[in-house]
């Protein structure tokens, strides 16, 4: 049962019509649970507080399906403003983005041409800027694209996904890059023939991508809410001698702030992802597709009132 509802959520995240008429009708079905707001400047003060409790942030201006370039250079000056308004709030925060919204289905040229330009942003800022990965079949054209500009931006980091088969190649791949690298177990539907469909083998793929990065020496964001693999994490830092300076806990904003605020109070230093706009369908039904149990709070927002 669980599966098929994994299937149904990220059927319905690939719903252009189901998206336009969200983005029309705005945050509700619960997705104030998920995403700090409609702006920069709500997630600014979402930032905030979550700053003054003691955590670290990346946020992401959400954007799904862009296809032409006045939309794509459009999220670019989202971006760019959301640093400068980093900068100018003194928040403790990162930009994550997805190099769709960059227009990545419209041209290379337009996606670099855009990337240089918040990353100069960022550069000049003091910001680090992370490429998330998407689907398969970007894949492999998102890491060339992060490996083109790390030559020039040492304030990027990029996304590796344990249940791709291609994965601990990448590691040893990006290695001479000295990544910061962004390590998850995957939240797209991808083919047996790409990607493992098991649970038990995408999180032991997991545990062995994180244990290679860290003897790389680079730096590394476990981004999970499994126990078992904050365990595993828990258990590598003692038998590897591992200063907590190489290594974060990243988890969503809305999901597990029990295990969030444990980990703190434990002295590891967590970031909590956290996206706005109003293009948000995409990613809260695979948030939904990630966990089945997170529908429960989705429908108490709905009917609270």
């Amino acid at each position: 049962m669980e599966q098929l509802m994994r299937n149904f959520f990220l059927f319905l995240s690939k719903n252009k019509t189901l998206t336009r008429l969200a983005k029309k009708y705005g945050f509700k079905f619960g997705a104030s649970r998920f995403v700090a707001g409609v702006d920069i400047d709500h997630a600014a003060t979402k930032i905030k507080e979550i700053n003054d409790m003691g955590y670290v942030v990346t946020i992401d201006h959400l954007g799904e399906f862009i296809d032409n370039e006045k939309e794509a250079r459009e999220s670019a000056d989202e971006c760019v403003h959301a640093i400068e308004i980093i900068d100018e709030k003194n928040l403790d925060s990162q930009v994550s983005l997805k190099l769709t919204s960059m227009g990545l289905d419209v041209s290379e040229e337009l996606v670099m041409e855009n990337m240089r330009r918040i990353l100069d942003a960022g550069k000049k800022h003091n910001v680090t800027v992370t490429i998330d990965m998407e689907d398969y079949e970007r894949h492999r054209q998102t890491l060339n694209i992060f490996k083109e500009l790390k030559k020039d931006y040492e304030n990027l980091g990029t996304v590796l996904q344990a249940y791709l088969y291609e994965t601990e190649d990448d590691i040893t791949e990006l290695n001479e890059y000295d990544p910061y690298l962004r390590l998850v177990k995957g939240a797209y539907k991808e083919a047996p023939e790409v990607a493992y469909p098991l649970k038990k083998d995408v999180d032991d793929n997991y545990k062995k991508i994180i244990k290679m990065n860290l003897l790389n020496g680079n730096y590394t964001a476990i981004a999970t809410h499994d126990e078992a693999i904050i365990s595993y994490v828990k258990q590598l830092e003692k038998e590897l001698e591992l200063s907590r300076d190489q290594f974060e806990y990243q988890m969503l904003f809305g999901i597990r702030k029990d295990l969030q605020d444990k980990l703190m109070k434990e002295g590891y230093k967590v970031r909590v992802y956290v996206p706005y706009g109003n293009d948000w369908f995409g990613y809260n039904m695979r948030r939904l597709a990630e966990r089945p149990a997170n529908v429960m709070f989705v429908l108490k927002g709905v009917f609270k009132k």
